[in-house]
């Protein structure tokens, strides 16, 4: 997955690495919805009093929206792959077929899929935007969902783990975004990835070597 994101971040075209990306602006922590959609967080997602709160953003990866179509092409490639077993099991039964030309299709298949899982388990808990409410005590998360839409999941800062006491260092491609309650830990890329307020950033996650 590293390899993955070093060579979608060397994508050449100042159309896709110019500029910001389109809708990505913010101000006064206004919700950014272009980059994945207009999917708005479920009932689940989110916490209570957080839809009259202000949000100010923190930190963005403006190559999440590469990652969206990412994960959206992976699924229709994958949907077309599996979609293509069941004629090959008549064209076989009608000897239309030969048996390793069937297990061919049926191994593409079933990598498809393994790429698939693998795949959307990353693309799920990458970071694409990272936001704290005024009184800095939730931090909103940006990221994607299975099929590439966007969706923002809450998190007490009080549970959040500071990356200053994680394993994690800045200087890794990714590091982690941990909670003390054991719940979904997502990545982020200081690398690539822009720090938009960093006291805000350093009261949520400590204060890191490169930030100093």
């Amino acid at each position: 997955m590293a390899a993955v994101l070093r060579a979608v971040m060397r994508l050449p075209g100042p159309a896709v690495w110019g500029r910001p990306l389109y809708g990505l602006q913010c101000c006064n922590g206004q919700d950014l919805r272009r980059w994945v959609g207009s999917r708005s967080p479920t009932l689940k997602e989110k916490q209570p009093g957080t839809e009259t709160e202000k949000f100010q953003m923190i930190y963005r990866f403006d190559a999440i929206r590469i990652f969206r179509y990412l994960s959206r092409l992976k699924v229709a490639q994958t949907a077309l792959t599996v979609v293509a077993l069941p004629p090959g099991f008549y064209w076989y039964s009608q000897g239309l077929m030969a048996f390793d030309s069937l297990c061919l299709v049926g191994g593409i298949a079933g990598f498809a899929l393994a790429m698939l899982c693998w795949m959307s388990y990353f693309f799920r808990r990458l970071v694409g935007i990272l936001y704290v409410n005024e009184s800095g005590t939730m931090l909103r998360v940006a990221h994607l969902t299975f099929w590439g839409w966007r969706q923002d999941t809450y998190c007490p800062v009080a549970d959040v783990i500071p990356m200053t006491e994680t394993q994690d260092r800045p200087q890794e491609l990714f590091v982690r975004i941990q909670q003390y309650s054991g719940k979904q830990t997502f990545y982020l890329t200081l690398r690539y990835g822009r720090i938009v307020d960093r006291e805000r950033f350093t009261q949520v996650f400590g204060v890191l070597d490169t930030l100093k």
